[in-house]
Order: C-alpha cells, then sequence, then structure tokens
C-alpha cells in the first residue's frame, strides 16, 4: 500500500506549493490594488440634462446617459430579475462564488477555451471600474482580490445599487433607470415581468442581445432570464406563463413625442451650458431649466406643424420619393420588406411606407408589421399620382417608398415630407421670457433653428417700426398721406428705375395713416419714410433691439427690404405690447447641479420696473391701437376667429412671395410665426403672411391664450382727441403738435352757362327741366395741408 502514498503526498505537496503560491502572489497583488475611492464615494458620469420651466425633461446630452437611481426605489421585480439572470446568490457570498468559478473553470478546462467566466455582481463592478475585459488568468485574479477587498468596504445594497447605475445596457443607456426609459420609455416602476427580464438579460452582451438592434435574440435571453426567476423562486407559474405570452411594445422613439417638441429650445439650452461649463457639461449632472412650459410648447410644436402640412397640401402632390425593387418579394415576406425601409427614416408623424398595390380607389401598404388599406379621403391629396395619365417616374405603384399619417378615427391618409420650413417663438412681453420656440418643422430633418438664425426679410411686419418714428416726427394716426403712385428713375436710385406698387396694386388716394397701416399700403409707408428720412428710421428702429446696419437708409427699408430674425422681430414687437419699455428674450432661467444647488440664474429686467423705457408711452398706445386696427379691419382679420378685443399685429410678404410672416401678441404674450423655403424661393402666389404664417400664429394663440382675461394698457396723459368730419371714430394725437387736419373739399367747377337763338325763333326764358337738378360732382381730395416734398411722380 506504500506505492498509494507517493501520489498522495505528491498531490498534497502540490496544494501546499499552489496556496503557498497563491498566497504569495495575493500577498504581492493586494498592496497593488487600486483605491476603492470611486466605490466609496461613487459620483458617475451623469448628463446634462434640460427641463421646461414647469420639469418635463426635454432632451439629455452626453456619451452615457444616465438617471441615478437609490437601492430603495429600485421595485423587488427588477432586482429578482437582475439577480437570476447574473448572480443568484449575491446575498450569500463574499464576492466572490466558489462554485460558479469550479464550474467555468471545468468547463474551459474541457473545451481547451475561456469562453465561460463566473463573475458575479461584486466581480463586474470591479471590472468596469477598474479593469479591463480582457479573458487572462491574471486579470481574473485580480478581479478577484478586488471583489473580496469591495465587499470589505461596502454593503451589499451599496454594491448593487451601484451596479445597477453603471452597467452598461446598450443604446447610450447606462444603469437599468436609463435603459427602461430608452426602450420602453418607462420608470422602472412602470415595467412588467416580461419588461424586466428582458432588461436584466442586456448586461451579458448589451450590443447583441438589446431589444432594437435585435429583438429576435433579446428575445431568446429574455425567456432564458424567465426560467431562472421561475427556477430561483422569484416568480410562479402562472406569472412565467404570463411575461413568456406577453407581446413587448418598444419605445417607437427613445424620447416620447411630448418631450420631442422641444428638440430647438433643448439644443439652445446645450450650447449656453457648454458655453458656461466647458466639455465637463456632459458628465457632472448639470441640470438646465429653460423658460418654455409644456403646454405651449406643444401647441407651438401643433401649430407649426399643422401649419407647414396645409401649406404643402395647397403646392399638390410630388409623387413617391423613392422606389425599390418587390420582384420576388412576397407580401407575407417581413423581414425583407422591413430591410427595404430601413433607409427611410419617420419623420414626426410621417411615416415611410412601402406600396404592395396601388389604384386610383384604394392603395395597400405595409409599415411596422402590418398591412393598411387606404381609401375614400385618404387618397385624395395623392390622386393625380395615382391616375393612368400620371408621370411613370412620379405615379404611386408597388414598390413606391411613401408617407402615410394617421387622421384619427377616419384611418390614414398618403401624406409627403414638406420641403417649407417655417418657426414660431413666443415670449413673454414683459419679462422677454421665452415661452415656446419651434425652429422647423422636424429637427432631425434639420437642426438649423430659423427662430434665431434664420436672418430672412421682414417685409411689412417691419412697417410698424416706421410708423412708430413717423409718430415721433409729428405724424399722428389721424394725419392724411397720398396713396398715390411712385415713380424713382435711376438717376434717383443710382442704379435701375424703381416704381413700387401696393401689393393689391391699386390706389386709393388720401387716406389716415392708422387706415394705412391696417391696410398694408406700401405707397404711404414709403411716403412716410421719406418724410422723416431713412437715416432717421435706421437710428431710431435701434431702441427696439434691431441692428441698424442689416436696415439700410434706403425708402425700401418702409417695405421691409433689410434683414431680421423672428427672435429679434418677437423683442421688437414686445416693446408695443408692454407699453413701450426694451425687454431681451431669454431662454434659461436657471442652471443647478446634479445636487439641486444653484449655480446660475436669471434676473431679467421687467418692463415697468426695471427695463429701460424705450419709447414714449403715447407712442406705444397709439402703435398698439393702430396694431389693433390690423386686426379687427385690416390683413390681419383671420385673428378675430379667437373672439378677443386685445389682440393686435401685422402681416408680412415680402417680394414674389419668398417669405411670409405674422407677428402679433396681447399685452402679456408676443409671438412671431414664419413659413418659408430654406433656400429663399417663391413660395407661391398668393402664399401672404395672412394665409401661410398667420394661421400658425392663430393656433398657437388659441391654446396659449385659453383662460387669459383680456386685457388692455390704459390711455396715456398727453394726448387730444380728434374727430375728423365725416368719420365715425376719434382718433388721438400728441398734445404738443398740431391737430391734424382732414382734407379740404374743392368747390366744383361750374360752367360758364350761354344760350344761343336761332334768328327765326325770338327769345324765351329757360324752361324748367322735367327731372331732379344734377347733384354737384363729389369734392376732389387736394394734397395734405402739411406741405412735404415727394419725389416727382412719373407722368
Amino acid at each position: 500500500m506504500r506505492w498509494l502514498l507517493y501520489p498522495i503526498a505528491a498531490l498534497f505537496v502540490a496544494l501546499v506549493l499552489a496556496l503557498a503560491t497563491l498566497g504569495t502572489v495575493t500577498a504581492l497583488a493586494w498592496p497593488k490594488l487600486p483605491s476603492l475611492e470611486a466605490l466609496t464615494d461613487y459620483r458617475p458620469s451623469i448628463p446634462l440634462r434640460v427641463y421646461t420651466a414647469d420639469g418635463l425633461l426635454l432632451d439629455e446630452f452626453g456619451e452615457e446617459r444616465r438617471a441615478l437611481v437609490r437601492i430603495d426605489d429600485v421595485p423587488p421585480i427588477v432586482i429578482q430579475a437582475i439577480l437570476a439572470a447574473e448572480d443568484e446568490r449575491f446575498y450569500d457570498h463574499h464576492g466572490v462564488d466558489p462554485i460558479g468559478i469550479a464550474r467555468a473553470a471545468l468547463a474551459n478546462f474541457t473545451s481547451g477555451e475561456r469562453g465561460q467566466g463566473a463573475s458575479t455582481i461584486t466581480m463586474q463592478v470591479a471590472r468596469n471600474f477598474f479593469l479591463s475585459r480582457e479573458k487572462t488568468y491574471n486579470r481574473k485574479l485580480y478581479e478577484i482580490l478586488l471583489s473580496i477587498k469591495i465587499e470589505r468596504s461596502l454593503t451589499k445594497n451599496q454594491i448593487l445599487e451601484i451596479y445597477i447605475n453603471q452597467i452598461f445596457l446598450g443604446h447610450r443607456a447606462y444603469g437599468f433607470s436609463a435603459a427602461a426609459r430608452t426602450y420602453f420609455s418607462k420608470r422602472l416602476d412602470e415595467l412588467t415581468v416580461a419588461e424586466a427580464a428582458m432588461l436584466a438579460g442586456l448586461p451579458k452582451a448589451p450590443s447583441a442581445y438589446n431589444p432594437i438592434s435585435n429583438l429576435r435574440r433579446a428575445t431568446i435571453r429574455q425567456q432564458y432570464v424567465l426560467r431562472r426567476m421561475l427556477d430561483s423562486g422569484f416568480i410562479d407559474t402562472a406569472t412565467f406563463d404570463q411575461a413568456r405570452a406577453e407581446p413587448l411594445k418598444l419605445a417607437r422613439s427613445r424620447t416620447p413625442e411630448r418631450e420631442r417638441s422641444g428638440d430647438y429650445v433643448a439644443e439652445m439650452a446645450r450650447q449656453i451650458a457648454v458655453e458656461q461649463f466647458g466639455e465637463d457639461a456632459y458628465v457632472l449632472g448639470i441640470r438646465v431649466f429653460t423658460t418654455v412650459t409644456r403646454d405651449n410648447q406643444a401647441a407651438a410644436k401643433r401649430a407649426v406643424r399643422e401649419g407647414v402640412i396645409a401649406f404643402d397640401k395647397r403646392r399638390g402632390y410630388r409623387g413617391p420619393e423613392a422606389f425599390v425593387d418587390l420582384a420576388g418579394v412576397d407580401d407575407a415576406n417581413e423581414e425583407r420588406l422591413v430591410d427595404l425601409l430601413g433607409d427611410y427614416r419617420d419623420l414626426d408623424e410621417l411615416l415611410a411606407a412601402v406600396v404592395l398595390e396601388a389604384t386610383p380607389r384604394a392603395v395597400k401598404v405595409y409599415r411596422d408589421g402590418e398591412i393598411i388599406t387606404i381609401s375614400g379621403n385618404g387618397l385624395a391629396f395623392a390622386a393625380p399620382m395615382l391616375a393612368e395619365r400620371a408621370p411613370q417616374t412620379r405615379r404611386i405603384r408597388r414598390g413606391a417608398i411613401v408617407r402615410i399619417r394617421s387622421t384619427g378615427e377616419s384611418g390614414w391618409e398618403i401624406a409627403q415630407i414638406p420641403e417649407a420650413e417655417a418657426s414660431l417663438v413666443a415670449i413673454d412681453a414683459n419679462t422677454g421670457a421665452v415661452r415656446a420656440l419651434v425652429g422647423g418643422y422636424d429637427f432631425n430633418r434639420s437642426n438649423f433653428n430659423n427662430a434665431t438664425q434664420a436672418i430672412r426679410q421682414p417685409g411689412s411686419a417691419f412697417k410698424p417700426f416706421i410708423y412708430s418714428a413717423a409718430l415721433e416726427k409729428g405724424f399722428s394716426p389721424a394725419h392724411y398721406v397720398e396713396d398715390e403712385p411712385l415713380y424713382f428713375p435711376a438717376g434717383v436710385t443710382g442704379s435701375k428705375a424703381w416704381e413700387p406698387k401696393n401689393y393689391d396694386g391699386k390706389h386709393e388716394g388720401l387716406m389716415t395713416v392708422r387706415t394705412a397701416l391696417a391696410r398694408s399700403k406700401n405707397l404711404v409707408s414709403i411716403r412716410l419714410l421719406q418724410s422723416i428720412t431713412p437715416a432717421y428710421a435706421q437710428d431710431y428702429i435701434g431702441r427696439f433691439g434691431f441692428e441698424p446696419s442689416r436696415h439700410p437708409a434706403y425708402l425700401t427699408m418702409a417695405l421691409g427690404a433689410g434683414s431680421a430674425t423672428p427672435w429679434q422681430l418677437a423683442a421688437g414687437y414686445a416693446v408695443f405690447a408692454n407699453g413701450g419699455f426694451r425687454v431681451e428674450p431669454y431662454i434659461v432661467s436657471e442652471i443647478t447641479d446634479s445636487n439641486g444647488r444653484t449655480l446660475a440664474k436669471v434676473d431679467p429686467p421687467v418692463a415697468g420696473q426695471s427695463a429701460p423705457r424705450v419709447i414714449d408711452p403715447r407712442n406705444a398706445w397709439l402703435m398698439d391701437s393702430m396694431l389693433r386696427d390690423v386686426v379687427t379691419r385690416g390683413t390681419g382679420g383671420r385673428a378675430r376667429e379667437l373672439g378677443r378685443n386685445d389682440l393686435a399685429g401685422k402681416t408680412g410678404t415680402t417680394n414674389d412671395y419668398v417669405d411670409a410672416w405674422f407677428a402679433g401678441y396681447n399685452p402679456d404674450l408676443v409671438a412671431v410665426s414664419w413659413v418659408g423655403y430654406p433656400q429663399p424661393r417663391n413660395l407661391g402666389r398668393g402664399e401672404t403672411g395672412g394665409r401661410a404664417a398667420l394661421p400658425i400664429w392663430v393656433d398657437y394663440m388659441r391654446e396659449a391664450l385659453k383662460g387669459m382675461p383680456e386685457k388692455s394698457h390704459p390711455r396715456p396723459a398727453g394726448l387730444l382727441t380728434i374727430r375728423h368730419e365725416g368719420s365715425d371714430r376719434e382718433d388721438y394725437y400728441y398734445q404738443e403738435n398740431e391737430a391734424p387736419q382732414a382734407p379740404r373739399p374743392e368747390l366744383p367747377d361750374i360752367p360758364e352757362l350761354r344760350y344761343f337763338m336761332t334768328e327765326q325763333a325770338p327769345w324765351q326764358p329757360p324752361q324748367a327741366l322735367d327731372r331732379p337738378a344734377e347733384q354737384p360732382a363729389a369734392p376732389v381730395a387736394p394734397a395734405p395741408v402739411e406741405e412735404r416734398s415727394f419725389t416727382p411722380i412719373r407722368r
């Protein structure tokens, strides 16, 4: 039996040597282990987050999307799913699971590979913070030692909390809270058992097992986690069966629709934060609170979207945006149809679909796992491209890529991506705080912010600032000015002859300044500017925040031939709305750190308190009065459908219908809407500010002013009243100025009466005619009483 002792002795010696070696290595390696300060003082990279004024998350920026959650706030079902998938005996071991290690070692030895590990949750935390992911025995030893050290320094709940917040789960989501929002648009406490199991399966291979990248593989992994939960006793058989059968409803977008309405606002806030804090803004957990409110922002987004689509429909259907080859593709081959649609991303509510069958009466399309039949009114817009005579390159046929849009209960309709853009900016008239801002139809199509970056001609929307300057030069709303043709020869203009026209091409003779603004008479505006001089007006508009250099001192300034942004125009109109005070628009109200401590806060000047007065209160009141007339009896008449008496504003249409505007307000809220093409071109005949831009303004203000009482400013002192003969309303002028005179009627020409007699007939007195006496001709209005030198009119 002695021969049996030798192998046993050898095995014992080998074991002793192994333990001695392990002890030596451990003794040498332990002092070299990194400090656990990163864990004991856990401060993860938290993205920059942007919120509305009432707390809605608009967007987040940073390489790591993470939402910190305390372990006490994590639902038990989520913890159970994690433990079942990753470390069932987490609360029983001390950082290392010997049985798991032995099992993995045996499997690796048998296969000759290193494909299996036995990483506990603690070991994964150690690896994520301090080690690489290379599969070597040396790294594994350090991982084991670090895990033991971590277990000595932190409680089990602290370790699990770090794991739940730190682990990468695909698509820039770090931690289970961020993953729940990314994949399901839910909070952790809203997850079902099936959804919790899906997330718990992600740590093994986030890129391969996440449901957005590979739903089939993710589902297989989810089913494995559910079985482990059943085997571990975390769920019963009924719950297991229900979870296995539950269809997963993934988020269509990583961000819920209501949050996506603020893309342009979020981007502006991001730029401000990075300007203040540099690149660290993306990892410090900075929270930026904007001035917009969720309801205002959602209303602005809807208004812009509907306005652009309505305009686009008036331009007609352009045909499918592309064609794909469906030869040999069966309608039931969903995988192939999904691949063909892969290059066409949805834009807002305009969803990409591939046509399977098309006739003038019905169109069948494939979209997101279902076949949709569109008929009736849903085909009205696209009907010309369903006709037999439609051009083949633009005809809707099998293989065409089209856009469809839900119309609610009535079903679906064929639509198209608009080519035009629009924007809207709304600000508090008394502080400048931005209440809503939409810079374009879809941020993902173009992140160019038309509300702040589009420098366009404001057209007639700029006229009120010229009229305001005229009031300071002695004019009043009651003054009469000629609406007659003007001609400026090349010798006067210095280039080519200029013969400005009114929009309607008509001339109405003498009219009051008030009426001229309400009807947007170009020729009157030019005469006013000519009288006060362009140089004076150029200097004057600086009071409203405009850059004088962008408005050259020429007569064309009267027609809005300079350039401005909707943001600048809103600031300018706020002066009229608040009684004459200059306020600066701003979009960020406060910036805090991740703990809620205030880092920066805006204290804006307030109209009537700390904001500077830039125009006479009488001027502001008179301009407000005239701009209300634009709504009640002028080009802004569509705004009357809101049923309010405190609305004022001005339409704007530039030459050749390139830009369409409406700038309007009530005493508390100013809003400016704009419609145009990204590369300036004709919008189409008749696409004026009143038709293209005003409906957007109306739709927004309908929601924004809901429940707000009507308001008006009291008439300031220093104004005298006047009523012209024959007028049905009073008007006003500065008390230090002479009263404006109505044009004096001229006496009609009385022809000299001569009677002739023939030699045959004796003279007789004239007999009365058997008809009513003719009325004298209507008096012809002369030129204004106050003489002004105008450029000669072409004769």
